[in-house]
């Protein structure tokens, strides 16, 4: 599956071509025109990687950069800076902000392209090296979940019926969460890659307003979201 990139530029001639030069290499591609659509689409599409220009009207790229930085969802997300200013002290500025690569313009695109490659390839590591991290946690979340699906008749009683626009997908993987399932075994049973549960998991927390998968378990069985109720 190609991975989803996002592209956000104020330049409309500069974003079409990047946009196609990384279409032709393999990668699915949104684009805004503004931080403002950019922080919109990445909440809808939750992209594997950002490439951004600095030098925006009304919300720059380090102010864009932050508010993706204060979500949790982006946390480590890897967002590439497109500039025009190539002076050291501007890149100190773009790594100081959070940036994973800084890449002055003009450009070869070719080297966008591998900027992007080494970078999803080092997401995915360290991906892989915080699961390791997080066991322990996720352990003691499964814990709470299957201690609530003890408590479940009691919980799914008095639900208090909320409407969600969840998608056939979305509700899922809620379902399997719910039963306690880890995103590995998630992956298996819906026949996806953990990335992508990954992507669900985090769309459930946003239209939730939940943070952990025991929050988003107890909500939705407080709130009859599950095929159970």
């Amino acid at each position: 599956m190609a991975s989803q990139l996002l592209l956000v530029d104020d330049e409309p001639g500069l974003r079409e071509a990047v946009q196609a030069y990384l279409e032709d290499s393999g990668f699915t591609v949104d684009v805004a025109s503004n931080a403002r659509e950019g922080l919109d689409l990445a909440r809808q599409k939750l992209p594997d990687l950002v490439i951004t220009d600095i030098m925006m009207p009304q919300v720059d790229g380090y102010q864009f950069l932050q508010q993706l930085r204060e979500e949790p969802q982006f946390k480590s997300l890897p967002v590439v800076f497109l500039t025009a200013r190539g002076m050291t002290s501007d890149r100190i500025q773009g790594y100081n902000a959070g940036c994973d690569a800084y890449l002055s313009k003009p450009f070869d695109p070719d080297e966008l392209v591998a900027i992007v490659n080494n970078l999803l390839g080092k997401n995915a590591s360290r991906t892989g090296d915080d699961e390791v991290h997080n066991i322990a946690n996720l352990a003691r979340q499964i814990a709470d979940i299957k201690s609530m699906l003890t408590q479940r008749g009691a919980i799914a009683q008095t639900p208090s019926p909320i409407k969600l626009d969840l998608t056939p997908r979305e509700q899922s993987v809620l379902d399997l969460v719910v039963d306690g399932l880890m995103n590995k075994e998630i992956a298996r049973r819906l026949e996806t890659s953990v990335r992508n549960v990954e992507k669900y998991v985090s769309r459930l927390f946003v239209k939730t307003g939940t943070n952990s998968r025991t929050e988003l378990v107890r909500f939705a069985l407080e709130h009859g979201l599950t095929k159970g109720n």
